[in-house]
């Protein structure tokens, strides 16, 4: 019986609606000191970190049109070469679901993506597949949107919380995204993985730590969190330097997340 009760004081997460802690959007850095401030988000942020990094090339030598899809406050776009056509897209209920608005975006209804985003040469997406709950229909509309030859550069999480509840769906492996990506008409599919093992033991001690040196509560609360995570600091900042030594390492079966790079062929079927 008393199983039973206990069992039964368990929360029933199929109704769970927010979150106990929430990271702030990936600002664009414009000034000086917000260029320095979004350097070291991305040096503690290990999944925002490894993410630029992998992208960091690629957007770079990107040319023609790149369409940003799930592009939250945009902070790739500072990547690409003036020349480059920047298309930001994002879905109507992002303030209401995410907590972003910005100028700039086209806001579209999650669905058929708008005709600005179509000849595009690389779509990006990053760490937006999750929040789909139909992934295969989302990559149709990105093959759509590719001019024949055209690249999608997209970023998935893989050891990663549960997050923007209840809008986050799935989890992908190398296996899932690749059937997904030829389904949808896609060639030349590589998955690489971001950081391995000890990189995720370091994240997830880290994330233990944030919410007491970074309480999002108020008042007392949070002063008192504050207090107690002010010691931990130098553990914070040994765990940050070790996972992104670790990230220079081979991925393993265990990792942050995946990058991935797909083609639109040429032909649709062709290779």
């Amino acid at each position: 019986m008393t199983r039973m009760l206990a069992r039964k004081q368990r929360e029933n997460l199929a109704q769970r609606q927010t979150e106990a802690w929430r990271p702030p959007p990936l600002e664009p850095g414009q000034t000086a000191p917000q260029r320095l401030a979004a350097t070291l988000r991305r040096f503690f942020d290990l999944q925002a970190g490894s993410i630029w990094a992998d992208v960091e090339a690629p957007m770079k030598s990107a040319r023609g049109k790149v369409v940003d899809v799930g592009c939250g406050a945009q902070p790739y776009r500072s990547l690409l070469s003036p020349e480059v056509e920047y298309i930001g897209l994002d879905i109507a209920d992002a303030k209401q679901h995410f907590g972003y608005e910005t100028a700039g975006t086209i806001y579209y209804d999650g669905k058929e993506w708008p005709a600005a985003a179509k000849g595009a040469h690389l779509v990006l997406c990053t760490e937006v597949l999750e929040h789909m709950l139909e992934p295969g229909a989302f990559l149709d509309e990105a093959f759509d949107a590719l001019v024949p030859g055209g690249q999608l550069l997209l970023t998935v999480p893989f050891a990663a919380r549960w997050h923007f509840i209840p809008h986050d769906y799935w989890r992908f492996t190398p296996s899932s995204l690749r059937h997904l990506l030829e389904g949808a008409g896609f060639t030349h599919v590589e998955v690489w993985a971001r950081g391995n093992s000890l990189t995720v033991a370091c994240y997830k001690l880290m994330a233990l730590l944030l919410p007491l040196l970074f309480p999002q509560a108020r008042g007392i609360g949070g002063w008192s969190a504050r207090l107690a995570g002010a010691s931990t600091l130098p553990l914070f900042v040994s765990l940050a330097l070790t996972a992104n030594l670790s990230l220079r390492a081979e991925g393993g079966d265990d990792c942050l997340g995946y990058t991935v790079l797909a083609r639109r062929p040429n032909q649709r079927g062709a290779g």
